[in-house]
């Protein structure tokens, strides 16, 4: 064997090596987070719904002050629960509005399922917008989503949710950057660049489409209705120019609103007294006062 065949078998054998370790890290990305969520207190129930394609979802509904009143679908971000959504349905009950918070597939107390950062996690938010439809008796719906739940509002098979209003925060652009960011934030620039096609290119054989599918921004040129856009002035995940991009790409009244030194894990803090000011301002103005 010459020095120049042992050199290409051993560049063989690292690029195997670090696509079966892309694999690993991919799967795990991916893997199912199942959580326990604490039961809901009176007047709030929980309750279970059927995705389009037959998962079973748990859920907690809050009434609001009128039984065909607006609400709001809270949809709670990747590796969460919908108790991550407690206080803020807490909030909007308080102001009038009934609610609805589900668990995503693989997440919760819903049926596990391998994350897919909103492909098919849409098809849980439209179970939930039509069951809150129903239930509020065709009333005005918002969808409020953080990160993937802002992700699983605009990405569905049939693109946008149709709900009447879209409160979307930390939402990423499209999944490749979604990689490269969250991977720099915990290495570099050049090591996240390295790594992001290994996973991003594993869209395709995990859930059937390439990675250019997974494009919030590009979804969003498809939401006509209103929108209040969110991000953190400090979020690394996704920074400051993805969600003012994010902003720009929705043709209709929108809205833009940052959170100053808030990284990814606090925006939509509905303890913020401005951000709540902001998100209950908005609703009024889109689905009407409660």
């Amino acid at each position: 064997m010459t020095r120049l065949h042992a050199l290409w078998r051993i560049l063989a054998l690292l690029l195997l090596l670090g696509f079966a370790a892309s694999w690993g890290l991919g799967a795990l990305l991916v893997w199912p987070t199942p959580s326990a969520v604490p039961a809901a207190t009176p007047p709030a129930f929980d309750l279970h719904l059927r995705a389009g394609d037959g998962l079973l979802l748990a859920a907690t509904y809050r009434p609001g002050r009128r039984p065909d009143g607006p609400a709001v679908l809270l949809l709670h971000g990747n590796g969460a629960s919908r108790a991550a959504m407690a206080p803020t349905a807490a909030v909007l009950a308080q102001a009038g509005y009934a609610t609805l918070a589900i668990d995503f597939r693989g997440h919760g107390q819903s049926a596990s399922a391998p994350h897919s950062f909103g492909l098919f996690e849409s098809r849980d938010a439209a179970a939930g917008l039509r069951w809150l439809k129903a239930r509020q008796h065709g009333a005005k719906v918002a969808a409020a989503g953080l990160s993937l739940g802002g992700a699983s509002a605009l990405i569905g098979d049939d693109g946008p949710l149709p709900a009447d209003a879209l409160v979307v925060e930390a939402v990423y652009p499209d999944i490749r950057h979604a990689i490269r960011n969250r991977v720099a934030a915990f290495t570099t620039a050049a090591p996240a660049a390295l790594l992001e096609p290994l996973l991003s290119v594993q869209a395709k054989p995990r859930f059937g489409v390439w990675p250019g599918r997974l494009s919030p921004l590009d979804a969003a040129r498809r939401y006509a209705g209103p929108a209040l856009v969110v991000g953190g002035g400090a979020d690394r995940y996704t920074p400051p120019d993805e969600t003012r991009a994010l902003y720009a790409a929705f043709p209709g009244p929108k809205r833009l609103w940052f959170m100053a030194g808030r990284a990814h894990a606090g925006v939509g803090d509905i303890s913020d007294p401005k951000y709540r000011a902001t998100l209950l301002a908005f609703l009024d103005a889109t689905i009407g006062p409660p």
